[in-house]
C-alpha cells in the first residue's frame, strides 16, 4: 500500500519560514511527479508546486520567488521550503505523487493526509 507521510507543518509568524517534507513508501516502482497542494478554509484545493522526475518544476504564480520545491529521488521524498510566509498562506498542505507500482501498472495519483500550516499576522 502506497503511503505519503508529510511532516514539517506548524505555526509561524508572518515573514517566517517552514520546510515541509513528504516521503513516499510502499511498493513503488517509479514516480512521475511529486508536489504540494493546499486548501484554505472555504476554498478549493490549489496547486502550490510540482516537480517532475526529470527535474522540471511548476509553481503557482503566488508562490513564485517565495517557495522552493525539491526532490530526492533516491529517498522518494519531496520538500517544500516556504519563505516570506504570509497570513494568506495559512492552509492544510497536501503532498501529491503520481506513482506506478509495477512495470505493467498505470501511473496513479496518491495523497498524503495533510499538514496544517498556520501563519500568524
Amino acid at each position: 500500500q502506497v503511503q505519503l507521510v508529510e511532516s514539517g507543518g506548524g505555526l509561524v509568524q508572518a515573514g517566517g519560514s517552514l520546510r515541509l517534507s513528504c516521503a513516499a513508501s510502499g511498493g513503488i516502482f517509479s514516480i512521475n511527479y511529486m508536489g504540494w497542494y493546499r486548501q484554505a478554509p472555504g476554498k478549493q484545493r490549489e496547486l502550490v508546486a510540482r516537480i517532475h522526475s526529470g527535474g522540471s518544476i511548476n509553481y503557482a504564480d503566488s508562490m513564485k520567488g517565495r517557495f522552493t520545491i525539491s526532490r530526492d529521488n533516491a529517498k522518494n521524498t519531496v520538500y517544500l521550503q516556504m519563505d516570506s510566509l504570509k497570513f494568506e498562506d495559512t492552509a492544510v498542505y497536501y503532498c501529491n505523487a503520481n506513482i506506478r507500482r509495477s512495470a505493467s501498472d498505470y501511473y496513479r495519483d496518491y495523497w498524503g493526509q495533510g499538514t496544517q500550516v498556520t501563519v500568524s499576522s
